[in-house]
């Protein structure tokens, strides 16, 4: 399912920043330290190539993918033996129901206020001159210099960001958790402890069942996030649906 989407400001500087660095690094950096047509140049030229290609296919696919709505016929059966987990809201117990939606949320739905619904998850201009050859050697050095700063000024930045994201990102699927379950978990663990209780969180299965519950069973399709194993978005395999499958086991 695709969604309509606009081009605005930030997916503008996204993908001029993903341009620039992927040209800066393979037509001055790459060129300048190895050269293009080196075993080193070219294999480093398409290692990044690849990784820059999947940094746009990815980028374009979450921003075009529709996240999934919630049906409108959705109603939770509190009775329903197969869904032993029913989130509730914090206060009053009841379940959870979207006001601007005019819905019941299913289990790990959330309104988004960019959708407007429930949701179930970046040139160098080259020109011929005729110039002095020491001045054109001093300004190609000048250039090189302001190529090298921008690039560290975008690189230093946006390499510590994406690997506190990733490095996050990691925790959050080998916990099975999304980042608002992550501190609603927290508050949890909180009222927990206050009255002695042991708070555990319901979707997780241990770090392999949860990691492939989240990029999917096979191995080589982790990397594609067109990869169809979800299911409906509506039920969750829960720690009580392991161990009910462990008790009929024996």
């Amino acid at each position: 399912m695709r969604r309509s989407c606009s081009i605005s400001l930030p997916i503008l500087v996204v993908l001029s920043a993903i341009a620039y660095i992927y040209y800066t690094t393979v037509f001055i950096f790459i060129e300048g330290w190895f050269g293009l047509r080196t075993s080193p140049g070219l294999m480093n030229a398409v290692i990044l190539t690849v990784t820059a290609f999947m940094c746009i296919f990815n980028y374009v696919i979450a921003i075009v993918r529709d996240p999934g709505l919630v049906p409108a016929t959705f109603m939770p059966d509190i009775e329903d033996a197969e869904t032993p987990v029913h989130e509730i809201k914090r206060k009053g117990g009841d379940l959870r129901y979207c006001q601007k939606c005019s819905h019941f949320k299913p289990p790990r739905a959330h309104h988004c206020r960019i959708c407007k619904r429930c949701v179930l998850r970046m040139v160098l201009l080259f020109g011929s001159f005729v110039q002095d050859a020491q001045k054109d050697e001093e300004q190609i050095r000048d250039s090189t210099r302001t190529i090298y700063i921008i690039s560290g000024l975008l690189l230093v930045p946006l390499s510590v960001a994406l690997s506190i994201l990733l490095g996050w990102h990691i925790y959050l699927i080998l916990w099975n958790k999304t980042t608002i379950e992550y501190h609603e978990g927290v508050r949890a663990m909180w009222l927990a402890e206050k009255v002695g209780n042991v708070y555990q969180h319901p979707y997780d299965l241990g770090p392999y069942e949860n990691l492939t519950s989240v990029l999917g069973p096979n191995i080589f399709t982790w990397l594609c996030p067109t990869a169809r194993h979800i299911g409906s978005g509506l039920r969750f395999r829960t720690v009580y649906d392991k161990m009910v499958s462990a008790s009929t086991m024996r």
